[in-house]
């Protein structure tokens, strides 16, 4: 099991439209120059809208992000690695079929290990919906999401066993 942390877990279509979007660690926002808890013209905003606020620059700043490794991630040719370094992390991506399954990670993680991850992942899916594919997962995505979290927890392996994965998503479904 790893003992670093996923910073966040993408599902992007070809066409850029986010299926899944799992972030564990929130992304860095600059506020160094704004600060939202002052207007311009210096008086106090309130403590809820300075929040608000933060909370919008956060979603802001993810939805840029995704567009961004989106970008990257389906203009790069076949002929190179499934790594790319971004930011201060690295993106390990796969394509299977019209999808793209990214993960962010520290620059110094093992590659391989997550590119295994981003496989069983996909064999957890398929297995669950029986061949899975985009519609599964856009109508669906309460499961995938339980799936995940029953797979990665607070940005770390939890679990690898498919099995024991998909018993526990199976039991679940019988409490509600």
């Amino acid at each position: 099991i790893f003992s670093s942390k996923i910073r966040f877990f993408l599902l992007q279509n070809r066409q850029g439209k986010t299926r899944l979007s799992k972030w564990y660690v929130p992304p860095p926002t600059n506020t160094s120059n704004n600060n939202p808890s002052s207007s311009s013209n210096g008086s106090q905003i309130p403590y809820q809208n300075a929040s608000y606020t933060t909370t919008n620059q956060t979603e802001a700043e993810k939805v840029r992000i995704e567009s961004e490794v989106h970008r990257l991630v389906t203009s790069r040719d076949k002929k190179y690695t499934n790594f790319i370094e971004y930011n201060n992390y690295k993106l390990i991506y796969r394509r299977y079929a019209g999808l793209f399954f990214t993960i962010a990670v520290d620059v110094a993680d093992n590659e391989l290990s997550y590119l295994e991850s981003i496989h069983l992942f996909v064999e957890l899916l398929d297995s669950y919906f029986a061949n899975v594919c985009e519609l599964d997962i856009v109508f669906n995505f309460n499961k995938v999401y339980s799936i995940l979290d029953e797979y990665m927890l607070a940005g770390e392996i939890e679990e690898t066993s498919k099995r024991e994965i998909l018993d526990r998503v199976k039991f679940l479904e019988k409490l509600e």
